[in-house]
């Protein structure tokens, strides 16, 4: 078996994939699970995000979105703040 072309030129640009690229691909899920998690970005998170759906005033929506790229992390962490200062009832 010869060594693959590699995937990217000199200037960094992407080449065109080949018939054999598509033959040698291995399937999404054929992957180890640390790879396929990833992938996913879950170890970026390690795992700690949650997924839910909320509803929030649009003007408290607006005010973090206007703050620019990351408003969702900034968000989180104004919550965050919010629960050291005011502890769960339990």
């Amino acid at each position: 078996m010869t060594n693959p072309l590699p995937l990217t030129d000199a200037d960094g640009e992407v080449r065109e994939l080949t018939e054999t690229d598509f033959k040698q691909a291995l399937p999404f899920l054929a992957l180890p699970a640390s790879l396929q998690n990833t992938l996913r970005g879950l170890e970026a998170a390690k795992l700690t995000k949650v997924s839910t759906t909320v509803r929030f005033d649009r003007e408290v929506i607006e005010t973090f979105r206007a703050t620019g790229k990351g408003w969702q992390t900034r968000m989180n962490d104004a919550l965050k703040d919010w629960l050291k200062e005011h502890p769960a009832i339990g």
